[in-house]
């Protein structure tokens, strides 16, 4: 256990979970970093890892963001993560997600669990068949609370990157704004489309090369590299793929005055987060800008609450996201410690 305890990513956290199915082959972490405002919760990631190890410092880091999302966010909610280790051929049984299921129901309400990367809505409807705890549900009426999040988590990145946009520039509107999105699957599609109605100028880039395609033939949006998209002299660069793409090497290169998107765990370590306020550069830190998704569906969770209530709260994101740069002014500290610091104040940190 020393080891663990002595993982660069490991911050105090209350629990680690390691879990095996015989049966199903299946493996999964579920890491508990905080439970001080309520029940740890976030999403579960469905990946293949090139090893044990990356799947442990995964789940650190996004058990650790989550709770600085739910604090910031206003939800009486801790910090929570599941990371299933997927095989290759990245397959999934009905059989696996209830053995995932019962992991979670065992852990007696500590974790409650909802869509991430890989795992869909149906996924979750299988999840739930053998646990309570669990949200990101269809919704019964076109009025509540639920369902996946992704448009949601997009619909706050746009309102991220317009006050931004209007903090670092002092522009108003988005028309001919040049955005460079990383990612267009759920979260960056939706925020491509929403910035294209206002008139944004897109360069678009993504793994799955015939997505990106068709979505940048739908919206007027120009394609770029995966190699590219990050150089690129933009007014914006939106990372909205996997987390720790700003490092030293990456942040030297950025042309941008602006970084805001919906990835998880941008910055490589604490220290890029200096680096980018160093070069004068805009970030909007992603576990605030990105809140969208789990204030949906940890709203669903904890009940009583419809989707008025869900874009009332996440309306406020670019508050948020100003108060933290003005202090970063301030008090010449990044944006990155001083959100840091206002989330570890929350949880008693």
């Amino acid at each position: 256990m020393s080891i663990m305890w002595d993982l660069p990513d490991f911050d105090g956290h209350e629990a680690v979970h390691f879990f095996h199915d015989v049966e199903t082959g299946l493996s999964a972490i579920i890491a508990l970093h905080s439970t001080h405002l309520g029940p740890g919760a976030g999403g579960t990631r469905f990946w293949h890892y090139e090893n044990r190890e990356t799947a442990v410092t995964d789940a650190l880091r996004l058990s650790r963001g989550m709770s600085f999302k739910n604090a910031m966010a206003g939800l009486p909610l801790g910090g929570g993560k599941a990371v299933i280790l997927a095989d290759r051929s990245r397959a999934k049984s009905p059989e696996m997600l209830a053995a995932f299921g019962r992991m979670i129901d065992s852990l007696g309400g500590r974790y409650v669990t909802a869509e991430d990367v890989g795992i869909s809505t149906a996924d979750m409807v299988e999840v739930s068949k053998q646990t309570k705890y669990v949200s990101g549900l269809p919704v019964s009426d076109d009025g509540d609370a639920g369902g996946d999040p992704g448009p949601f988590t997009a619909m706050g990145v746009y309102l991220g990157v317009k006050a931004a946009v209007k903090h670092k520039l002092g522009r108003d509107s988005m028309e001919d704004v040049h955005v460079a999105i990383q990612g267009v699957g759920s979260v960056g599609g939706g925020l491509a489309r929403l910035l294209a109605k206002d008139g944004a100028r897109l360069s678009i880039a993504d793994i799955n090369k015939d997505h990106a395609t068709q979505l940048a033939a739908e919206i007027g949006a120009s394609m770029v590299g995966l190699d590219d998209v990050m150089r690129l002299e933009a007014d914006v660069f939106s990372p909205n793929a996997l987390g720790a793409i700003l490092d030293k090497v990456s942040i030297a290169h950025l042309n941008v005055p602006i970084v805001a998107g919906g990835a998880n765990n941008q910055l490589a370590t604490p220290e890029d987060g200096q680096r980018i306020f160093d070069r004068n550069i805009l970030f909007a830190p992603d576990y605030v800008i990105n809140s969208g998704g789990i204030i949906n569906v940890g709203l669903e969770y904890l009940g009583d609450s419809n989707v008025d209530e869900v874009n009332h709260r996440i309306a406020k994101i670019p508050a948020r996201l100003t108060e933290i740069w003005k202090e970063s002014a301030s008090s010449k500290l990044p944006s990155a410690e001083v959100a840091d610091n206002m989330a570890r104040a929350l949880i008693g940190r």
